[in-house]
């Protein structure tokens, strides 16, 4: 799956944990719990796009990349799951993804594919890299009362902090389509990001449990 992606968006992906690009527009949206958020508006569509620091504290970055790659898993504890599968279209594994919207906006679905990269950076340092971006593919058609995100990308690096927890850089970017309120957008991206990294931090806490109950 790899090929999807260039070997400069892998590298891309992993320089921002020791040289964040920050100039260029970007400025602090909201800082908690370490988890720092910037966002930079993109010109063609009015939009943010986000970059993400933090440590997610107590979670090994191989756990984390474990978790985050488990479809089946993020089912059980991402609560704004409707529908999360994988299947092979046209020689590429692509994902289709329902997220609940609150009422009375419309849900949004996601078709779109990953890939990962443990990379071994020499003197014992090692980065995990995952890249995603939405792709057209016959086999998932359009629903109706659901939106299609035709523009995704996300790419999200973990390393060790040197302790016992997990450096992450995540940068992202989608458009939701629709009438969302402006409000809504900026609530969302402030509360949401942290919101989901605290999850995934307590997902992987739990993650070799629920691997123990679902793989014997």
């Amino acid at each position: 799956m790899s090929l999807q992606f260039s070997e400069e968006q892998f590298q891309e992906a992993w320089r921002e944990l020791d040289d964040p690009q920050l100039n260029r527009g970007w400025e602090l949206f909201t800082e908690t719990m370490g988890i720092k958020v910037y966002r930079l508006s993109d010109e063609d569509t009015g939009l943010y796009k986000y970059k993400v620091f933090g440590v997610l504290n107590g979670c090994p970055p191989q756990l984390c990349a474990d978790v985050y790659m488990d479809l089946e898993y993020r089912k059980k504890w991402d609560s704004y799951v409707k529908e999360l599968y994988e299947k092979e279209c046209n020689g590429i594994v692509a994902i289709y993804w329902e997220v609940k919207y609150p009422f009375p906006l419309s849900n949004r679905d996601y078709v779109y594919v990953r890939a990962r990269r443990d990379l071994h950076m020499g003197r014992g340092r090692r980065v995990w890299v995952v890249l995603a971006k939405s792709v057209m593919v016959a086999q998932y058609p359009e629903k109706n009362g659901v939106l299609r995100v035709s523009d995704y990308n996300q790419s999200i690096a973990m390393e060790s902090d040197g302790a016992d927890g997990t450096r992450v850089f995540m940068t992202y970017f989608d458009n939701p389509g629709g009438m969302i309120p402006t409000w809504l957008i900026n609530w969302a991206a402030k509360t949401g990001v942290p919101a989901f990294l605290t999850d995934m931090q307590k997902a992987c806490e739990n993650y070799p449990e629920y691997c123990r109950k679902n793989r014997t």
